[in-house]
């Protein structure tokens, strides 16, 4: 997302949530009871328990989010981790916010700017973490969600949009275990997909849910010229599998299985003598890697239903028991549930049997630059 190098100052966006009310008039029942009233109430219950109080999210969550500032523009940030006596924090933004800066300006909600240090940057992940000393006292750490969120929850974002700081919006979770695309060649994996409004700015801001929880970091939104209302978000699983490694080690080392895959649609499925479309189908493997060494990839290609498909290579249908049918799902574990030099077992379909190899993962080269 592009950053911007201006600034508004002193611009608070609220969304504030309208109350419910109940008119008309109610029947009492023979016994004196007001049965209608009583539906109403419910209902009026039920109602206020899937709204939120937004209002109350941004005054809950805004004094630990920050703006970021390096010399090419502005982003944002939240507080991720908090000393006990502020003596110093660690403050969660997006890789690309920082870009190659050392150290950064943040600037938290009340006016107090500190010089901060970047201390780890993934660029995969697109996370990024930096060391601020003497945090401001009223900061907290925000907490990360221990679950992914529910399609449809309501969740707000927080930063600093076009320069105007400490501005919320608010949608739902549209998606969850997203693939993001990049320019430098690969996708990021286990992102949340949301139609609250990302834009230039707000890039390394939280997520959050309705009780203040993060349940992602904001990393880009698709403009209303190829899409409407989709934005995405890092996931709190990876942010809490690659930034403690950024705080240790200033890196994040991601396993590698060196494999190429796609969905099993059904004329692949035909074509492979497949009973299901279960799993993902194993395209091609690249050479010197573990799959490479395990793997069986695509031999040839055949037309089936007005569809050309590919024939001959394994269908991966479970990892460590794991059931995966996306290559999404395959991404996702492997990012979040594994680490290089660590062996997994593959449940694949091969010339119509299921048989489970083993396979010890390799360590993920750098992404190209770009």
């Amino acid at each position: 997302m592009v950053l911007v190098n201006y600034r508004v100052v002193g611009v608070v966006l609220l969304l504030l949530t309208a109350g419910t009310g109940v008119a008309g008039a109610s029947s009492v029942g023979t016994d004196g009871s007001t049965e209608e009233n009583r539906l109403r109430q419910t209902g009026v219950q039920t109602q206020a328990q899937a709204q939120c109080d937004y209002t109350k999210v941004y005054n809950q969550t805004i004094d630990s989010v920050v703006a970021v500032r390096t010399e090419s523009g502005l982003g944002s940030g939240f507080a991720y981790a908090v000393s006990e006596n502020n003596s110093t924090s660690h403050v969660v933004t997006n890789a690309h916010v920082v870009g190659e800066s050392n150290s950064v300006v943040v600037q938290f909600a009340r006016g107090e700017s500190k010089l901060g240090t970047v201390v780890g940057r993934d660029k995969r992940s697109d996370l990024a973490v930096v060391r601020v000393n003497e945090t401001p006292a009223y900061v907290e750490s925000l907490p990360v969600a221990e679950s992914p969120p529910d399609r449809g929850a309501r969740v707000a974002a927080l930063g600093s949009p076009f320069g105007f700081e400490e501005t919320i919006t608010h949608g739902i979770v549209s998606g969850t275990n997203r693939s993001m695309p990049t320019t430098r060649g690969f996708a990021v994996p286990n992102v949340v997909q949301t139609d609250a409004p990302i834009n230039p700015g707000n890039s390394g801001g939280p997520l959050v849910t309705c009780g203040g929880d993060v349940v992602g970091v904001n990393t880009a939104g698709i403009s209303a010229s190829r899409g409407e209302n989709i934005g995405f978000a890092i996931s709190a699983s990876l942010i809490e599998r690659v930034v403690p490694s950024l705080v240790r080690t200033g890196e994040y080392k991601y396993s590698y299985l060196g494999v190429a895959v796609t969905e099993t649609t059904p004329p692949l499925a035909s074509a492979n003598g497949l009973n299901s479309t279960e799993g993902v189908y194993v395209t091609s493997t690249v050479p010197g890697t573990p799959a490479a060494d395990t793997l069986r990839e695509t031999r040839e290609y055949r037309r089936v239903g007005g569809f050309t498909v590919p024939v001959g290579g394994d269908v991966i249908v479970a990892v460590d028991g794991r059931q995966i049918q996306s290559p999404e799902d395959l991404s996702s574990y492997l990012v979040t549930e594994t680490q290089p030099g660590e062996t997994v077992t593959l449940t694949v379909v091969r010339d119509g049997e299921r048989r489970q190899v083993n396979v010890t993962l390799a360590e993920r080269p750098e992404p190209r630059s770009g």
